[in-house]
């Protein structure tokens, strides 16, 4: 079941939430000083790419470093990501068929305001006691 609806997000909005992300790596890998931000970006767009069988969850040795990386992230690229997942959101709940898909668009907005500090990670790899920020 994971696979069809892999299949039927990256026909809908996947393929094209992932090449905002990949702009956004390439983008923030020109400039040197913000690399660890355009890795992020491309961690973030893989997932976007194929969501559905993987989850986000909190590192536990994030700190403050998350936090101001977080910060720079939402002036540079984190606050347009956000708004193209809202935009494709709405324009999936517009049809019935697209309603789930619109949801899990608007469950990846703070992933894309705030990924530095997360982790993406297979559904089946969670461990006991273990809550994701993101469930799709």
């Amino acid at each position: 079941m994971k696979t069809i609806l892999n299949i039927i997000w990256l026909v809908l909005c996947g393929f094209w939430m992932f090449l905002g992300y990949l702009v956004a790596g390439v983008i923030l890998c020109i400039f040197i000083i913000t690399i660890p931000w355009g890795i992020a970006s491309f961690r973030i767009g893989a997932y976007a790419l194929w969501p559905f069988g993987r989850t986000i969850v909190s590192k536990p040795n994030a700190g403050t470093g998350s936090v101001i990386g977080n910060v720079i992230w939402i002036i540079f690229a984190g606050w347009w990501l956000a708004l193209g997942h809202i935009t494709t959101g709405i324009a999936l709940c517009i049809t019935i068929i697209g309603i789930p898909f619109g949801i899990a668009n608007f469950k990846m907005v703070p992933i894309a305001l705030v990924p530095l500090g997360k982790d993406i990670v297979p559904t089946s790899s969670l461990r006991a006691g273990q809550q994701p920020l993101i469930e799709l």
